[in-house]
């Protein structure tokens, strides 16, 4: 694929990397593993655009624009889309794949409506995955069985018929998060999967807000509804939101929205909320 098609030669690569506060650096393992850490814990995953029925887009101009300019975050294919040109411009080989979450075994699949980024530093594949709401924090490589334990976070990787499966620890058993495939992707399969994801009625994240973070000690994320807090070394707490909760969790998860912007979603979250009782 070219630069043009992916809008790459118009990445803010300097802001970008001014708004992780790291360095440029000659591509390899290490380099990688630093700037995918630095993004995750940087930018929240969020679906809150697409929450107040403002989804945007997801070409790069877009995406730069919410996350460099304004340090915003939001989910897979914003995060994706963002990762891969930072990556193309500082000189990785990259390829960029769409993939289904869900646990094919449960029947809960979904449409290709996850994006993840390859890169290939040094001839190894790696796969980078900085969009889910549970992320990796650092890219783990794709060969079958192989396994990554960070800071006590454990994924593993498995090859199927067709593409990769990335699995997630969890209550000693490994945990589906997601099936990818090496089929092609253009600028058109990332705008339809977006668009529907954004827009349907049935999507989860027109329903349900979503709000994640890796935080130095543990990994947040909070609904309309609910607050779960995973920690590698403890049991999963999770409650219901308590009343004015939520504002609290955008100041300490660092969601820099405007204040009509927070208006608006503390009134969204909350008819969501009465709507579930």
């Amino acid at each position: 694929m070219t630069t043009d098609l992916w809008q790459v030669d118009g990445l803010d690569l300097d802001g970008y990397l001014a708004r992780l506060g790291l360095p440029a650096r000659t591509p390899g393992r290490e380099a990688l593993d630093e700037l995918h850490e630095a993004h995750v814990r940087t930018f929240t995953f969020d679906n809150i655009d697409v929450f107040l029925g403002q989804p945007g887009t997801v070409d790069l101009k877009g995406v730069q624009e919410k996350f460099v300019g304004r340090g915003r975050g939001g989910y897979c294919f914003e995060h994706s889309t963002l990762f891969a040109a930072v990556l193309e411009r500082l000189g990785y080989d990259v390829r960029r794949h769409l993939g289904r979450v869900g646990d094919p075994a449960d029947g809960s699949l979904q449409g290709r409506t996850h994006m993840v980024v390859e890169a290939v530093p040094d001839g190894q594949r790696l796969l980078c995955d900085p969009g889910f709401g549970m992320s990796v924090l650092r890219p783990i490589p794709l060969a079958d069985g192989a396994q990554d334990d960070h800071l006590g976070w454990r994924y593993r990787i498995d090859h199927f018929d067709g593409g990769w499966q990335m699995r997630r620890r969890r209550d000693n058993a490994w945990l589906m998060m997601h099936s990818t495939d090496e089929l092609a992707v253009l600028p058109a399969d990332v705008e339809i999967g977006h668009y529907y994801t954004s827009t349907h009625p049935t999507s989860h994240f027109k329903r349900t807000l979503m709000i994640t973070r890796h935080l130095p000690d543990r990994h947040v994320t909070v609904t309309h509804a609910t607050l779960t807090v995973r920690r590698a070394d403890a049991p999963t707490e999770h409650r219901p939101l308590r009343d004015g909760e939520l504002a609290y969790w955008l100041s300490a998860l660092e969601v820099p929205l405007t204040t009509d912007e927070e208006q608006r979603l503390l009134a969204r979250a909350a008819e969501a909320a009465a709507a579930q009782t």
